[in-house]
């Protein structure tokens, strides 16, 4: 494992905002439609299930991370030799290149349809892209600082959920448990692609003061996540018919669309606007983690691995030009987000669990046979 100097480090209270940074961006302006698909409006339970789950995985990271050598990098050699090693780390920065694609074009779209429906997708692209770029080189206390202002700045949007208020009814919530466990699991698995952004851990992880005292802090990330999107999930489903619910694409932005101030007409473009807070965290964290662990693998300077990472999402932005090849891309970005947390995850987990185990046995042999 690389040794990271004492002045690049953060403290271990700063994953919280690292973490919930990277799990709140463009899904929850739109992922109520996705759950209440599979279970209805008892999709909030999905939501529940979900982070229960996600506090298992950060579990299982942090006891991969403790007891590795701290470097994912590393890891992924130790646990599966040079070539295998090294197809994992490719997998990891194709991942979050292709998380960080998602991320921007998406936020480009919401922009697009709400906003400017006329202004060009690269023109955008390039604008958070520069920004992103600066950041990265700035070193990765900077994405943290980054990642701290994109949660404390918007976090007052939260209460624009107050004025829809007395248009919902939450007599649409009843009765309870009404569907089947099969939907329940369905809505989960859809939901949890939205509380993902927590892998991030196993990139940044080395660059964390005393990173042992940290895991409280990421659970404590992945709770507040949790109580927002519970929040907003029962104020969707409270203030939406089920057939308003199906048809509507962005159901949180609908239900800010109603708030109504003396002097802003169209509150929803605020909105969107200091959203632009919360995405940029997302993109230049991604990037980071991506250039890191490239840089990592080739052995080259983190500044040209970025750069080379920038060009592709420009391209790639560029590339999806419509709305069937932004679905496309959010499909494989889900489908990818799930395997990686139902098989990528547990596998680490439970290959460092057998290879303690082996080596503490073989420990304990070499002290009964001196003894």
């Amino acid at each position: 494992m690389q040794k990271i100097k004492k002045a690049f480090l953060v403290s271990p209270f700063l994953v919280f905002f690292l973490v919930h940074s990277e799990q709140i961006g463009v899904g929850v302006l739109g992922y109520q439609r996705i759950i209440a698909k599979y279970a209805g409006y008892d999709s909030w339970i999905a939501v529940i299930i979900a982070a229960v789950y996600i506090h298992i995985l950060i579990w299982m990271i942090y006891y991969v991370l403790d007891n590795g050598d701290g470097d994912i990098v590393t890891i992924h050699k130790t646990l599966f030799g040079g070539v295998i090693g090294n197809i994992f780390n490719l997998a990891i920065v194709l991942y979050f290149l292709l998380w960080s694609i998602t991320v921007l074009r998406t936020y480009i779209e919401v922009i697009q349809v709400w906003m400017f429906p006329t202004l060009n997708t690269w023109k955008i692209a390039i604008v958070f892209l520069v920004l992103a770029y600066y950041v990265v080189v700035a070193g990765f206390r900077t994405v943290t600082g980054i990642c701290f202002l994109g949660v404390v700045i918007p976090l007052g949007l939260i209460f624009l959920l107050i004025s829809p208020l007395e248009y919902t009814h939450f007599s649409n919530l009843l009765p309870v448990f009404d569907e089947n466990l099969k939907d329940y699991l369905t809505a989960s698995k859809n939901m949890m692609l939205s509380y993902l952004g927590f892998e991030t851990l196993l990139v940044f992880y080395p660059f964390i003061r005393n990173a042992k005292q940290s895991q409280k802090f990421a659970h404590h990330a992945n709770i507040f996540t949790f109580m927002m999107y519970l929040l907003v999930t029962l104020f969707s489903f409270a203030f939406f018919s089920e057939e308003q619910l199906a048809r509507n694409i962005w159901g949180t932005l609908s239900m800010v669309k109603i708030v109504q101030v003396s002097f802003v007409e169209r509150f929803d473009f605020i909105f969107v606007s200091i959203w632009c807070l919360v995405i940029l965290p997302n993109i230049t964290l991604a990037i980071w983690c991506s250039s890191r662990v490239a840089k990592l693998m080739l052995n080259v300077r983190q500044h040209y691995t970025l750069i080379a990472l920038l060009a592709v999402i420009l391209g790639m932005c560029i590339y999806l030009d419509n709305r069937y090849k932004i679905n496309v891309l959010n499909s494989y970005t889900n489908i990818t987000g799930f395997y990686l947390s139902v098989s990528y995850i547990p596998l680490l987990f439970i290959t460092t669990f057998i290879r303690k185990q082996y080596k503490k046995k073989g420990t304990d042999r070499e002290h009964l046979s001196s003894s």
